[in-house]
């Protein structure tokens, strides 16, 4: 690992020690498998409705507002009503390129990338990078917070800051994939969305 620079931090969970390494260059993927926790309370009751789109079957929080897809490239879009201390909601959005969408280094350094600290500069050291093995699938998680630099407009030239924003991100391989899933929003409601976001994942199957 000459000539990269990684912060290496030793995370418990109950019986489990995490070690969570951040490398500020992302280098190619340490295999670390790392739940999703927080402090923040989660959604309450957690009852879920079983959902099938573009060859994944998986299971959503009641309490996840399903919307019409605003574009073309969401296979499935939902809204997630912002808890006391947000004034905006977040979503969760599935995106499916029929096989295409780019290697999940890409994807990972994308979304990293659209972060930066308070003062301007990159998030790197801080984000975090995982794998997780699933039902049929293998996922690797992005997990990075700070201010969301965000691309729209008709070419998607033009940027929009959220500060205070977080964003959990997935890309999902497996037969017929691969799929990318985004939760992003303010970071009391991600956080209080995160273990619905990590059972949705749980219960990833592929649709054959």
């Amino acid at each position: 690992m000459s000539g990269i620079n990684c912060k290496i931090t030793l995370v418990g969970f109950g019986f489990m020690i995490v070690l969570v390494v951040g490398c500020s260059d992302m280098e190619p993927l340490q295999q670390d498998v790392s739940p999703l926790s927080s402090s923040v309370p989660s959604e309450s009751p957690l009852l879920l409705t079983p959902v099938s789109v573009a060859g994944l079957v998986f299971q959503v929080p009641e309490v996840w507002i399903h919307e019409a897809p605003s574009s073309s490239m969401r296979v499935a879009q939902y809204r997630i009503p912002h808890m006391d201390g947000d004034n905006v909601d977040s979503e969760m959005v599935v995106f499916h390129f029929g096989g295409g969408g780019g290697s999940v280094q890409a994807n990972m350094d994308r979304w990293v990338g659209q972060f930066t600290a308070a003062d301007g500069g990159p998030v790197s050291d801080d984000a975090q990078i995982f794998e997780r093995d699933g039902n049929g699938v293998r996922i690797t998680l992005a997990d990075v917070s700070g201010t969301y630099n965000r691309s729209q407009g008709p070419m998607m030239t033009e940027v929009e800051s959220h500060p205070g924003y977080r964003m959990i991100a997935a890309v999902v391989e497996g037969q017929g994939g691969p799929w990318f899933f985004k939760l992003t929003g303010p970071q009391n409601t991600v956080g209080r969305s995160q273990e619905s976001f990590s059972s949705l994942l749980d219960s990833l199957r592929l649709d054959l």
